[in-house]
């Protein structure tokens, strides 16, 4: 009998997972160096814009896009793209100088940055920068003109470039910030700063320590200060000699710095048709491929040491523990004499107040889709009830969308938190919360309305208290009910806020928005019939219920706040989101990965 628990063969030990970062200054070839390896963190970097000529606006930097994970299946074709050129200063009109070339890992690609714009020999004209990863920067004019406008960014990549003014360029962009407008007394903007990626690619030593992507310094004329370059490798501008040397006029920007994708530097200023104005190179771009080799062998595994490792808790695992803040979209407040929009349905596990918290979702690595809800609109035509806010869902959670507010003598509709009742609503009714129920509940009921005979209106429900109702006999309407505190993102952030109701008439007050994001009733005016406000909508990404419109003239209620949607896994896994626009990652201290939604998307869960 084999000593290895009655298997034949050589036995295997458990490896610890490995990170290894490979640095491509030029194009070539990744292969993974491990066969278990099935997918990579990928930073790409584009070649920065050239810089313009002759007062001209700094190069863009080069696109920087920060892949999470991309999947590797084989060998991947990495491609390095150059800097654009800097453009000359003795041409017959004005322009912008050469982008930078995109970079490539696979079919994921970084776009170049964009060139400065340049004037012509007299600086008469002026051109705008050119569009790219981040945008190039606007030239300078003269004499006493405008200059040009700069360039935008592509979205996720980098920055705009600023726009230029009578004898001073503007800073190209950079990846961690838009290039500086020309600045007064001739002097050129500052490039825009980099971004620097060194925390996530620790291992690999690129850009100016690990800084990417700045933005070239604007030119200027005269013995004016020229533009800096931004951080991470972008060129210095050029500015115009106080006395004369041997080539009075040769004031070349800077180039970017090699293999950060940083944008060139522009020319500086000088007697018309005079030649060597030209504006920096762009420099060439890089890619770093992150890849972690996990703790996993081929062959043959000895069953008392798979017993022991998995007892440990160092097998790999295929199941995450889940963590997440679901939050639907607001109800909108009612128009005129109008009650508060309930909050959204708030749903957690983890965070927030203990009563509240579920239980974490277990879920295998893969895709998932997330549907964040919208807030309901705002509630223009005078008289009418709010409507109520759309669903978030992620996995087998669905928080519901937040009740309308109701009008008059309607009540205030049922939601994730119900929405207030009318100023002449029955006493002691509203719309319900926790509607469909779930436990732990999701809302609480709006507020009721102050009738009988008109009066002040109801205010929608939150999180953790119901909306208040509306004080009678008073002018006043009721509060929006507290939403919940959270720190599932770090910072203790409250969610959920139900709208305040508008208020009747002076001397009101109007309810006030639940802490939350809720929105504030409409102020009220000196009689039913004149002055007030409009509800104040929810905040975006809190599903806070949007205000009531006062009971004075024809005033809107507040549309309801949008929803959320934040997931934490522990450390060992990892989390990607797309599209870029709705997802941000980040990393807690204590190593669990976050993942924040705040609008629709596809999550992605990977293993160590």
């Amino acid at each position: 009998m084999a000593g290895n628990g009655g298997i034949i063969g050589p036995t295997k030990v458990v490896n610890s997972p490995q990170t290894k970062c490979t640095v491509f200054t030029s194009s070539g070839t990744f292969t993974a160096h491990n066969c278990t390896v099935s997918s990579a963190r990928v930073l790409t970097v584009a070649g920065g814009g050239g810089g313009g000529a002759s007062l001209g606006g700094g190069g863009g930097g080069g696109g920087v896009l920060c892949s999470p994970s991309i999947s590797i299946t084989g060998p991947v074709t990495v491609t390095i793209g150059g800097g654009g050129a800097g453009r000359n200063g003795c041409v017959p009109s004005a322009g912008q100088a050469c982008n930078g070339v995109n970079s490539s890992f696979g079919p994921t690609a970084a776009t170049g940055g964009g060139g400065g714009g340049g004037t012509n020999g007299g600086g008469n004209l002026s051109s705008a920068g050119a569009a790219g990863g981040s945008g190039g920067g606007g030239s300078g004019k003269v004499p006493g003109g405008p200059g040009g406008s700069g360039g935008s960014a592509t979205s996720c990549q980098g920055n705009a470039g600023g726009t230029g003014i009578a004898f001073a360029g503007a800073g190209g962009g950079g990846a961690g910030g838009a290039g500086q407008n020309g600045q007064s007394s001739s002097d050129g903007g500052d490039g825009g700063a980099g971004t620097d990626k060194s925390p996530i690619y620790t291992t690999a030593t690129f850009g100016v320590s690990g800084v990417i992507g700045g933005g070239g310094g604007g030119g200027s004329d005269g013995p004016d200060t020229a533009g800096a370059g931004g951080s991470g490798g972008g060129g210095a501008a050029s500015g115009t000699p106080t006395a004369p040397g041997p080539s009075p006029a040769n004031h070349p920007g800077t180039p970017g710095t090699d293999n950060t994708g940083g944008g060139g530097g522009a020319g500086g200023g000088g007697p018309a048709g005079a030649p060597g104005r030209v504006g920096g190179q762009g420099g060439p771009g890089v890619v770093v491929v992150k890849e972690t080799i996990p703790k996993c062998a081929s062959g043959v595994w000895d069953m008392n040491t798979v017993f022991d490792e998995v007892a440990a808790g160092n097998w790999i695992k295929r199941t995450a523990t889940v963590d997440y803040l679901v939050v639907a979209g607001g109800g909108a407040g009612a128009s005129t004499f109008g009650a508060g929009g309930g909050a959204g349905g708030y749903r957690a596990s983890g965070y927030g107040p203990s009563p509240l918290q579920g239980t974490a979702q277990r879920l295998g690595l893969g895709d998932y889709t997330i549907t964040i809800g919208a807030g309901a609109a705002t509630t223009p035509t005078p008289g009418q009830r709010g409507s109520n806010g759309s669903n978030s869902i992620f996995g087998c959670i669905t928080s519901t969308g937040g009740g309308a507010g109701g009008f008059s003598t309607t009540l205030g509709n049922p939601g994730g938190s119900g929405g207030g009742s009318g100023n002449s609503g029955p006493p002691n009714t509203a719309g319900s919360g926790n509607t469909p129920p779930v436990s732990p509940p999701q809302g609480n009921p709006g507020g009721a309305g102050g009738g009988p005979s008109p009066n002040g209106a109801g205010g929608g429900g939150g999180a953790t208290a119901a909306g208040v109702g509306a004080p009678f006999p008073s002018c006043g309407s009721g509060n929006g009910g507290a939403g919940a505190p959270n720190t599932i993102l770090g910072p203790d952030t409250s969610y959920a806020g139900g709208g305040g109701g508008g208020g009747f008439r002076s001397p009101g007050p109007n309810g006030s928005g639940g802490a939350g994001g809720g929105g504030a009733g409409g102020n009220p005016g000196p009689s039913p019939s004149s002055g007030g406000t409009a509800g104040v909508a929810g905040t975006a990404n809190t599903g806070g219920g949007g205000g009531g419109g006062s009971g004075s003239g024809c005033n809107a209620g507040g549309a309801g706040g949008s929803g959320i949607v934040v997931v934490r896994v522990p450390n060992g896994f990892t989390l990607a989101g797309t599209p870029c626009a709705a997802f941000c990652g980040s990393t807690h201290p204590g190593g669990d990965k976050i993942g924040k939604f705040t609008a629709s998307g596809t999550l992605t869960i990977g293993g160590a």
